[in-house]
Parts: C-alpha cells; sequence; structure tokens
C-alpha cells in the first residue's frame, strides 16, 4: 500500500509494516490542517427561567457550612494537584484514572498532605462539639465528591487515630512538612510493620477451612448435556479456543494460591492495555483463529465466529471490540454493502488483517438517530471522486473503535448530496493512515481518552476536511452514483432505502445480546460457587455458621437471575438460529426480535453483575475477581448499537405496525409469536395457587394477556392523539410509557416461548424437570417484578402474594441444584476468579509472597 490514495504495494509488505507499527506505535503526529466550526449542531446553555431562588434551595440542601463548603471547592479548583483540565472554555477538576494503582495511591497522599498544610482537617481529632462534627461532614463531602479514594483514606486514617487518645494533635496536624508526626501514614505503618511479617511463622489453625462443595452437593442430571443446550453449537471449537488463551502467556496467566487464571491486567494504563489488546489480536491471527471470517460463507461459518466472540468476551470485553470493529464491522460492511468489486479487493486482506479497519458512524451530535447524522459527501464528476467532508464540531465522528491508533481505513456514514439533491445516508471506504501510521491528509484523529471499561480500545475521533475519494470507494450494494454524476438506485422511497442499507447492521445487535448473557454466566458461576463456600453466622450457640446459599434471602438474590440466565440463553440461541438462516421475508422479524432481547439481555446483564458483586461482599470489589470490574466493561452495551430505551420503542412501533396491518388488510396475525392475538382473550383464574401458577399453559397465557392488552392500549393512545391533529412520531413520543411495558411485555414472552420450546424437546428425565423448575422461577420472577401486571390488573393483590411465594419455594427447590446448574456453564476454571474455589488459600500469606 502506497501513500494514502491507493492500494497498489504488496499486501505481504504492507501487512508486515502495519504489524510492526502495531507494536511500536507511532509517537508524533505529521501537522494537522484547520477545520473551521460550522453551526450545523449548535450548544445552547438551558435557559435558566426558575421561579425559586437556587441559593436557598441550596442551603436546605446542604443545610450547613455552605462557607466552608465554597472555600474547600476553591482550594481544591486552583491546585494542579487536584489534576486540572481545560475542556473548551471550561476547567474541570477530577483524578487521572489512566494511571496505575500505585500512582494513584501516592498522589492520594500528596493530596492529604496539601490539604493538610491548609488547614483542612484543623479540629478533627480535638474538636468535640456539635459545630465542630458538622464542619467535619462538610468538607468531608466535598472531598467525596472529588475523589471517593481520597475520603476512604482520610476516612480510615481518622478513626484509626480516633484510638490514640493520649496523641491526638499527630492527626490533626495532618502529613505536612510541619507536622510534628511528619507522616501520618508512615506511623500507621510502623504501628502494623508489613515488612516484619516475613519473619514470622503464620501456621494454618483450624478456625475457617475451605470445603469443596463439589464434595457435599449433588448432581442429578448430566452437565456435558445441559451445556450441550446452552451453547447449542461449536463445542469443540469453544474448548479449543479456551485451551489456546490458557496455555499462552500473552493472555497474562497468573497463579493465585494453587490456581492457575487468566485475565487481562487492568492495572496497566489505558496504553499498556492498547498494546496488549494488538498483541493478543496479532496472536490469533498467527493461530489461524480468523480463516474463513471473510471469505467463506454460509450458516456454519457464522455459527463458528459467533461461538469463539462468546469466548473471546468472556476474556476481555476490549479484545471483542477490537476483532469485533475489524471483522464484523469493517468487513461485515464490505460483505454486506458492497459488491463484487469490493468483496475482490478488501475481504482477503481484512481476513489476514493485512490492514485494520474500522467503521465510522456514530458522531459528536448523533448517536441513535443515524439518518440525521452531519457529515457531507458531494460527488466532482470531473476528477469522478467523493468528497467527504466534517462541515461542523458535531459532525465529528466519534467512539470510532481502533481509530485513535491503528487503524488504516474507515468505512465512513455519510449524507450524500448530488446535484444539490440530499440522497439520504450511505456508506465510503476512506484511508486514515498509510503504511507507516502517519495520518493522511486532510484528516484529523484525536483520541477519546479514558473510559469506565474498555481501556484496551482506542477510541477514536475523526474530522474530514474535503477529503477526495474514488469513485469505486462507495459501497453501491443499495445505491450508485455513475461517472457522470448520476444517482441510481432501484430503491426509490428513501425510506425503505435507509432501511436496506441499515438492515446488515443488526449482526452487531445479535452479538451483543448474546455475549451479555456469557458475562452473567461468569458473574453466577463466580458468586453461586462462593455462596457455597463461604459461610456467615451460626443460627444458635455453638453451631457452625451457615453456608451463604443456604439463607432464604441469599437464594432470592441469586437464583432468580440464574432462571433468568438458562432462559435468556434459549432466547439467545433462538436469535442466532434466525439470523443465520435470514432471508429477505425475515428481516423484519430480526430486526424486532434483536432490538428486543438486546436490550433485555443487557440490561440482565448489568442487573446480574450488580447483584453478584454485593453477593460476594468486599471480595467482590477486587478486580482480580472479575464479577465488580466486569459492570464498567460490559456497561456500554445498553447503548451500544442503539440505547436501549430506544430500542424497546422500535419494538412497539413494529408491533403497532403490525396490528395495523391485520386491520387494514382485514387479516390474521402472523409471526413475532403474535398468532395468540387471533384467538379470544386468555382467561386467569380468579384465585391462583403455586400448582396452577406452575402450569406453562397459565404462564404463556398471562404473558399473552400482558402483551394482547397493552398492544391495545397502545393503539389507542396513538390513535387518540392521532385524531387530536398530532403526527405519528409525537404521538410516539406522548406514548412512551405504554410502548416501554408493551415492548419488555414482548421480550420476556419471547423468552419464555423459547425456553418452552428448548424444554420440550427433551425427553422425560431429570434435565426436563429441572429445565422446568427453571423456566417456571424466570416466568414467576418476571410476574413478580414488573409492575405492569398489578398496573393493569392481570394480577389482583392477593393473587401477587401467591406468586411471591411461589418463588421463594421454587428458590428452595432449586438451592441443590445451583452448583451443577453453573458447572454446566462450561467455563474453564482459569476464566473465573479465585473466590470461585478456595478463597482462603488464595488470600493466605504464602499466596502474598508468590
Amino acid at each position: 500500500m502506497a501513500p494514502c490514495s491507493s492500494t497498489s504495494e504488496d499486501q505481504i509488505t504492507f501487512r508486515t509494516k502495519i504489524l510492526h507499527r502495531h507494536l511500536h506505535p507511532v509517537l508524533s503526529l505529521p501537522p494537522q490542517p484547520r477545520i473551521s466550526p460550522s453551526p450545523c449542531i449548535n450548544y445552547s446553555t438551558p435557559n435558566l427561567t426558575s421561579i425559586f431562588d437556587t441559593s436557598e434551595m441550596r442551603s436546605i440542601l446542604d443545610s450547613h457550612n455552605i462557607d466552608h463548603r465554597d472555600w474547600l471547592f476553591n482550594i481544591m479548583i486552583q491546585s494542579s494537584l487536584f489534576n486540572p483540565s481545560i475542556r473548551g472554555h471550561r476547567k474541570f477538576i477530577c483524578p487521572d484514572y489512566n494511571q496505575s494503582m500505585e500512582q494513584q495511591r501516592e498522589i492520594t497522599v500528596k493530596r492529604i498532605e496539601y490539604l493538610s498544610d491548609r488547614g483542612v482537617f484543623r479540629g478533627w481529632l480535638t474538636g468535640d462539639t456539635e459545630e465542630d462534627e458538622l464542619r467535619k461532614m462538610a468538607l468531608n463531602e466535598v472531598i467525596a465528591i472529588y475523589d471517593h479514594s481520597l475520603a476512604i483514606k482520610l476516612d480510615k486514617e481518622f478513626r484509626l487515630q480516633r484510638r490514640e487518645v493520649d496523641k491526638p494533635n499527630l492527626w490533626e496536624c495532618g502529613i505536612g512538612p510541619n507536622c510534628e508526626g511528619k507522616n501520618l501514614l508512615l506511623m500507621a505503618s510502623q504501628e502494623h510493620p508489613v515488612s516484619s511479617l516475613s519473619a514470622l511463622s503464620l501456621t494454618s489453625s483450624q478456625c475457617f477451612t475451605y470445603s469443596d462443595p463439589h464434595l457435599s452437593e449433588t448432581m442429578i442430571f448430566d452437565t456435558k448435556e445441559m451445556r450441550a443446550l446452552l451453547d447449542m453449537h461449536n463445542i469443540d471449537d469453544r474448548d479449543w479456543l479456551y485451551n489456546l488463551v490458557t496455555q499462552n502467556s500473552v493472555f497474562n496467566p497468573r497463579k493465585i494460591g494453587s490456581r492457575v487464571f487468566v485475565s487481562p491486567d487492568y492495572n496497566q494504563c489505558m496504553e499498556q492495555q492498547r498494546e496488549l489488546t494488538m498483541k493478543r489480536m496479532q496472536y490469533l491471527v498467527r493461530q489461524g483463529f480468523f480463516k474463513g471470517w471473510m471469505l467463506d460463507n454460509g450458516a456454519e461459518v457464522e455459527l463458528r465466529r459467533m461461538a469463539l466472540n462468546e469466548v473471546v468476551q468472556m476474556y476481555d470485553h476490549s479484545l471483542a471490540v477490537m476483532l469485533g470493529a475489524h471483522y464484523f464491522l469493517w468487513g461485515g460492511a464490505i460483505q454486506f454493502f458492497g459488491t463484487k468489486r469490493h468483496h475482490d479487493k478488501w475481504l482477503k486482506i481484512t481476513e489476514d488483517y493485512g490492514m485494520m479497519g474500522c467503521f465510522a458512524m456514530t458522531e459528536l451530535g448523533h448517536g441513535s438517530n443515524v439518518r440525521g447524522i452531519e457529515t457531507i459527501t458531494t460527488y466532482d464528476p470531473n476528477t469522478e471522486e467523493f468528497i467527504v467532508n466534517t462541515p461542523c464540531e458535531s459532525a465529528q465522528k466519534y467512539w470510532i473503535g481502533g481509530a485513535a491508533k491503528h487503524a488504516t481505513h474507515t468505512v465512513v456514514f455519510s449524507q450524500l448530496n448530488i446535484n444539490g439533491k440530499d440522497e439520504g445516508v450511505h456508506a465510503f471506504i476512506v484511508q486514515i493512515r498509510d503504511e507507516d501510521g502517519n495520518i493522511c491528509p486532510n484528516i484529523r484523529i484525536a483520541d477519546c481518552g479514558h473510559k469506565i471499561g474498555l481501556n484496551g480500545v482506542d477510541n477514536g475521533r475523526i474530522w474530514f476536511d474535503n477529503v477526495r475519494i474514488p469513485r469505486e470507494n462507495l459501497l453501491n450494494s443499495v445505491a450508485d452514483v455513475s461517472p457522470d454524476g448520476q444517482y441510481i438506485s432501484a430503491i426509490k422511497d428513501p425510506v425503505q432505502r435507509f432501511a436496506a442499507f441499515l438492515a446488515p447492521l443488526t449482526s452487531g445487535r445479535v452479538n451483543i445480546a448474546v455475549s451479555s448473557i456469557y458475562i452473567s454466566k461468569v458473574g453466577l458461576a463466580t458468586a453461586i460457587r462462593y455462596a457455597l463456600s463461604r459461610r456467615a453466622f451460626s443460627l444458635a450457640p455453638n453451631e457452625p455458621e451457615v453456608l451463604l446459599l443456604d439463607y432464604p434471602s441469599h437464594q432470592r438474590r441469586l437464583l432468580p437471575l440464574l432462571a433468568k440466565t438458562y432462559a435468556m440463553s434459549f432466547a439467545g440461541n433462538y436469535l442466532k438460529s434466525i439470523y443465520v438462516k435470514r432471508t429477505p421475508e425475515t428481516n423484519k422479524l430480526i430486526h424486532v426480535v434483536s432490538s428486543a432481547l438486546k436490550a433485555t439481555l443487557t440490561w440482565h446483564n448489568m442487573r446480574t453483575l450488580q447483584e453478584c458483586r454485593e453477593a460476594c461482599g468486599g471480595q467482590g470489589v477486587k478486580t482480580e475477581n472479575r464479577v465488580g470490574h466486569l459492570k464498567g466493561e460490559y456497561d456500554v452495551q445498553l447503548t451500544f448499537e442503539g440505547d436501549n430505551n430506544v430500542l424497546m420503542q422500535q419494538v412497539s412501533k413494529a408491533l403497532f405496525g403490525e396490528y395495523m396491518a391485520t386491520q387494514k388488510q382485514n387479516r390474521p396475525f402472523k409471526g413475532l409469536w403474535m398468532e395468540h392475538m387471533n384467538g379470544p382473550l386468555p382467561v386467569i383464574p380468579a384465585q391462583l395457587t403455586g400448582s396452577i401458577l406452575r402450569s406453562s399453559q397459565i404462564q404463556t397465557d398471562i404473558f399473552y394477556l400482558r402483551e394482547r392488552d397493552l398492544l391495545t392500549r397502545f393503539v389507542a393512545e396513538i390513535s387518540a392523539h392521532l385524531k387530536q391533529g398530532r403526527n405519528k412520531e409525537y404521538a410516539f413520543l406522548l406514548a412512551y410509557q405504554l410502548a416501554e411495558d408493551l415492548g419488555r411485555a414482548f421480550a420476556d414472552k419471547a423468552i419464555l416461548l423459547t425456553s418452552l420450546e428448548a424444554e420440550a424437546n427433551l425427553p422425560a428425565g431429570p434435565l426436563k424437570d429441572v429445565l422446568a423448575l427453571l423456566r417456571t422461577l424466570y416466568a414467576l420472577t418476571i410476574l413478580e417484578e414488573d409492575s405492569s401486571f398489578l398496573r393493569y390488573g392481570y394480577l389482583s393483590v392477593e393473587n401477587a402474594a401467591v406468586v411471591r411465594q411461589e418463588v421463594i419455594r421454587l428458590c428452595s427447590e432449586l438451592r441443590p441444584h445451583a452448583l451443577s446448574l453453573v458447572s454446566s456453564f462450561g467455563i474453564p476454571d482459569e476464566f473465573l476468579s479465585p473466590i470461585a474455589f478456595d478463597w482462603i488459600d488464595a488470600n493466605s500469606w504464602s499466596s502474598v509472597q508468590q
């Protein structure tokens, strides 16, 4: 590949240069052209038309010591120790979370010294009046707003010094240079010297010993059979990749206690994490991991790709996103939006990782609303070139994975303007770097910076200043432009053309939905294993402490989430199966189901990780135990490939359209599991019992009743707004609450029905019995948690109480199978964490010395 305008250089040479640059990134960038901002989307300061005095309201909220608070705010804002940064025309302060753990600890101590020198802690130990206490609380609240670590450090050390009643002034003086104690942290370490521990002989005693739950828990079904149901496909390929990851040093294996675990080192800075992500990509390329990903076709190829991606997701989200940006997004765009000329030129080099692609759709001013993006492309018939331009700051491409440091090419989504007419959003191939890593002329690239997760991904921002590209770089499967500048498309309706254009992007939602469930499995496998070995409190004197999972309250926290995860696994499998067998006729079904499940499954994942974190207590906070850290890594899935709330509204709009079509065409409902609308209204017994609630027919009937009633209400509300003269979009906007309820009802119904289908295909036996138990717990948990069942009268208050009691009984019945159920996930021990196994050994002094 030669300069930025062509790709004629030998691909092997180009690939060698790219691989070298990935591991030795360019430190300096060429001068960039200046792009003047123009008013597309302007920031407008919100009008403060307050009917009350905000200062008075603040005095009510803060209650006390407002002058002291403002004094401390000012001290922190004016010091460079608090990491001030200028963004736009404003100054902000917050800690630099891209620093390593050691660096953050060091700067925390320096900040304490600074605050001490300025008298912030005066009276914190010696003051004993109410006024002293309130001042201390006010200042601590300000510190907590700035940095929780700083607040925690202060709280811990001041409480420690409270015990030193004979020398309180030592702490109050602080750790500044004029302090008599000089260094309070040093004093604390002298009282409890860590280094001296190495000389001690720490012998184990029979205080609390780890007991492997496998030795006491019984298994009544074959976990391999259950895993085959859950994973559904490519189990050998999954195990091959599990083995590959656990055996290579590039995946950061580390011995903790007597076990080895693999996961990225999240204590590394953003730059180090990115470098290792690229090394892992290169290792997978050498191992033939991506063979056939671009050049082969068919359902089997796609299912293998999905299976391997699910394994990568469980290891590291950054690695999965980077390979997804290159193969699924860039490569998928070439496959689906391009034609033969693009396939011949790009697919092989993409599969070989001979270049690196990214996907530039999202902009600073437009995310979910793709149709509104502001990047503009025009055509010059004299040179047969397209001209791509960023007309204003809000049109800059944002969050583009791979763009900040590594990508050489991107697919740019842009408005296409031909002869003064806007033809809508189209996709173009644009080279953004040459083989030496130099940014191409008339292009600017900036780093999006540190994030709450995914710091192994170099998300970037891109500006285009009238960048010229060949006419052939238009991805033209939907529309084309002739050499003389004539716009050509077989789809004349721009709305239909836009829909056809975006239809292939459904693959992203499919992958996100399914991968989120695998992360829930990691959290549950960890928390439930821990709960099967960790004990707390005894029920009577001299009796042993009770296992966490033997507490009904702990069962209630985790087992309904386990049942949901099983049910959603089957729904994810159904989604994959219809996607890989897709036809033009099933595009609508895939769009609706993938939207509903992407939202529901990712919401479930975040809730599951949070509950698992809490269920593991303090151990859940440690990064090495994964559960807490995974929350930050996967939170982005709630807005990846569409905001979840927007997706749910799209589901409701689709159901509304289907309803109106049946009325207009006088035909029955068909598809989307809506056939129940053709029959009589389901009748739910007035008085429910546990046995009635366990009936699959009752469960489906009440789910059908809920969806049917909500759809009828939604149609009626939209129709009422239309009769009042409002347009359809405004009507949908006003009916958002019903839209969200209906979207959830559709998703819950889909999950229940796919669970029943998985269960129905099994012969009678323990496996089927356990699945029936899980499915019932899933259904009743939805009945209990979703307020729409009470709000709209599908359940009476009395019946809701029956449901709640039955959920408790179901949790108790599921408890003996908990270990078997998480073992059936098939996740290797190395992919879990120390607290899932012998957590005493993992935290022993000998483990520290390792």
